[in-house]
């Protein structure tokens, strides 16, 4: 794929990604994630918010390298990894903003406030992951 058909691959419905991290006790851990892509960035940037202590939290703060995976189960079956290093943000008004993008994503335009509400709060982390290495490859079945 090219840096479009990634685009709009990772664009597309509400596939859900999956995020790889490595615990404080060095085992490696994976969580299905909600997420957009900022379409005003000037490379390839996906933005998701997760919480501050949750595992995956506290994990980004202490090491911000992680992995994440966006696929398609249905023939003929196709999958994004992006790699690399995640910035965190705590700030109020752009973490409710995005939350409201992502939440309207998976749940609906006429829910996104709601969900921005409720995920753009203080203890929420706004998460930004810039990929180094991207691999892609679509119609693998065919």
């Amino acid at each position: 794929m090219d840096d479009d058909e990634i685009r709009r691959f990772l664009s597309t419905g509400t596939r859900t990604a999956k995020l790889a991290w490595v615990a404080a006790d060095g085992q490696p851990q994976v969580a299905p994630i909600w997420f957009v892509l900022d379409d005003t960035a000037d490379q390839l940037e996906v933005v998701f918010n997760t919480g501050g202590r949750t595992s995956k939290g506290r994990a980004l703060a202490r090491d911000p390298r992680v992995s994440l995976v966006v696929d398609d189960d249905t023939p003929p079956f196709a999958f994004v990894k992006l790699t690399g290093s995640v910035t965190v943000s705590e700030d109020p008004d752009e973490l409710m903003s995005w939350a409201a993008r992502i939440g309207g994503r998976y749940m609906g335009a006429d829910r996104a406030e709601e969900f921005g509400r409720r995920n753009g709060v203080p203890g929420e982390l706004l998460v930004r992951l810039r990929p180094t290495r991207v691999i892609a490859e679509a119609e693998i079945a065919d």
